[in-house]
């Protein structure tokens, strides 16, 4: 197990980048205590796989550096790195057993075999791969075989840390949220550093003690699941966090106030410095409610009742707005007006959060 540092790390697939439009992967310095678990959350194309294959040694950067503890390992291939990999699809050895599948990264390190079967069994336990493993890889389906590539990575307790790549994308829904279980179980138990790259929120809210935001090759903010939520640092993160994600409003802001783009005003409950660039408003679904005493006027475009709650979409300020309803709730019969909750209406400029003045309540 290691603490991960990442200094100055940026990585271009073009040979003479010229500008940070030709980096998939934008400089930046980070670092990943030991034994966390972490995960890497964003849209295709973001850079989480460039970032993970980076850490593994698959790809060399083009600037910076990465450090397992206190030792350098930018220059050191990935079999010198000491750890596992996940990837997206099975890579098994077809003309292996489950069991020798499982029983190789072991094998490949001289382990007694007392040991070796201890952990297969242990882990094909884990993994649900118990009655499979006198089998050949060959034949077995897509699933079955991504858990034997599941339980390879997992079956070192040597190792600094495990990479996952989307490892659960063949995997069928009832169980991947056992298997996401089940690792959590397993970091617990062990303490492995753990990253996982994904592109669902359920996936990196559910596995991860630290959740890794990324967007267009940069880090835009990395924090729990809760501080993700309730403090959402960049636009894209409220937006991409939460469902349905954090509504945003143009507005112009002059100390506790806010005008929105149609004249209403609202009263932000704590003052803010000068802002530039486009400013907005970010409010969660979850914060707004709909009130017959007054509030900011908007217009119901319809209702979609999904279970436990309904949504509303509506309009306000010639923006689409949604607000999350609790299932039984009135509608009013005229015009909506809504509300927020208290100290619940974030403030950002060109896409980042800004904290009111000093000795202000922050929104």
């Amino acid at each position: 197990m290691a603490r991960i540092t990442l200094e100055n790390l940026a990585h271009s697939y073009s040979p003479n980048p010229r500008g940070d439009g030709d980096f998939a992967l934008k400089t930046m310095t980070h670092v990943w205590q030991d034994g966390g678990a972490y995960a890497l959350l964003g849209a295709s194309g973001c850079g989480k796989t460039t970032l993970l294959n980076l850490i593994s040694g698959l790809l060399h950067p083009s600037q910076g550096r990465i450090l397992f503890g206190d030792r350098d390992v930018t220059n050191a291939p990935t079999a010198a790195r000491n750890i596992a990999q996940v990837f997206q699809f099975p890579v098994v050895y077809d003309t292996m057993t489950v069991a020798e599948n499982l029983a190789f990264p072991l094998r490949n390190r001289g382990r007694d075999a007392a040991y070796v079967k201890d952990r297969v069994d242990r882990i094909a336990r884990m993994i649900g791969l118990e009655a499979m493993l006198p089998r050949r890889a060959q034949g077995l389906t897509a699933d079955a075989k991504q858990k034997i590539s599941l339980g390879r990575g997992l079956v070192r307790e040597d190792v600094n840390a495990i990479l996952f790549d989307e490892p659960l994308t063949v995997i069928d829904p009832h169980m991947k949220w056992e298997l996401r279980a089940q690792l959590k179980q397993l970091h617990r138990q062990f303490g492995h550093t753990m990253i996982y790259v994904t592109h669902d929120q359920t996936e990196a809210l559910t596995f991860a003690d630290r959740v890794v935001v990324m967007h267009d090759g940069r880090v835009v903010q990395m924090g729990t699941p809760q501080e993700l939520f309730e403090t959402p640092a960049h636009s894209f993160v409220g937006y991409f966090i939460g469902s349905p994600g954090m509504n945003f409003l143009d507005a112009t802001v002059e100390g506790r106030s806010a005008r929105l783009e149609d004249g209403q005003v609202l009263d932000l409950g704590a003052a803010y410095p000068p802002l530039s660039g486009r400013v907005q408003l970010g409010i969660r679904p979850e914060h707004a409610h709909l009130t017959d005493h007054g509030g900011l006027a908007a217009t119901i475009r319809r209702v979609e009742d999904v279970g436990r709650h309904r949504i509303l979409r509506a309009e306000l300020a010639g923006r689409p707005f949604d607000v999350i309803l609790p299932e039984g709730a009135p509608l009013p019969p005229g015009p909506a007006g809504l509300a927020f909750a208290p100290g619940r209406v974030g403030v950002y400029a060109d896409d980042w959060r800004v904290a009111p003045l000093s000795g202000e309540r922050a929104a």
